[in-house]
């Protein structure tokens, strides 16, 4: 595994198979969760903890839900032990939350949603969002769930897939030649 792939390790991302042709079994994405022992690692105390989630419909037809979880963060010159929110400034995070994820759906398709869950796009413009309400720190999308799908294509699944095998043909080195033959 590469450097990358370990720091991705604590994301769970369920994949729905689509279509069985031969031995291939062709998937499309069905969820996502992070392991419980990230969570545990997240949580302290002394700390406020808010949680929000939305419902979104992405351009391609499919209704998600979405889990975000965030934690409060100390100020820099901090002395007091505690950093926790009010329930006011909980309400407003929660919703710029709901606000962000809904955006963000309706203006993408699923694949496109899937890298920005993985890149953390979304959590990061949450974080800066509502850091000017209550500052934030370790803000993730633990949970996406497809509630509904559009009715199946299996052309639209073939194309995600042959895009795929396209750029894995172009970043390919060329086959290597015997030149002593």
């Amino acid at each position: 595994m590469n450097k990358d792939a370990h720091e991705q390790a604590w994301r769970k991302v369920r994949v729905q198979c689509e279509e069985v042709k031969g031995y291939d079994c062709y998937t499309n994405y069905y969820g996502m969760d992070i392991t419980r022992d990230k969570l545990c690692t997240l949580v302290k105390k002394w700390h406020s903890t808010i949680e929000s989630f939305a419902q979104a419909k992405t351009t391609d037809g499919y209704t998600l839900r979405m889990f975000c979880i965030a934690f409060t963060r100390r100020h820099k010159r901090q002395v007091k032990a505690t950093c926790y929110a009010k329930n006011s400034q909980q309400k407003l995070i929660r919703q710029k939350m709901a606000e962000i994820m809904v955006a963000e759906c309706a203006k993408s398709t699923l694949r496109e949603l899937f890298k920005n869950f993985l890149s953390d796009t979304v959590a990061k413009q949450i974080t800066k969002e509502c850091s000017k309400i209550f500052p934030l720190e370790n803000v993730l999308i633990k949970k996406v769930k497809v509630l509904k799908k559009p009715k199946f294509d299996l052309t639209k699944l073939m194309e995600l897939y042959q895009s795929n095998t396209e750029k894995q043909v172009r970043t390919a080195e060329p086959e290597p030649t015997n030149t002593l033959v």
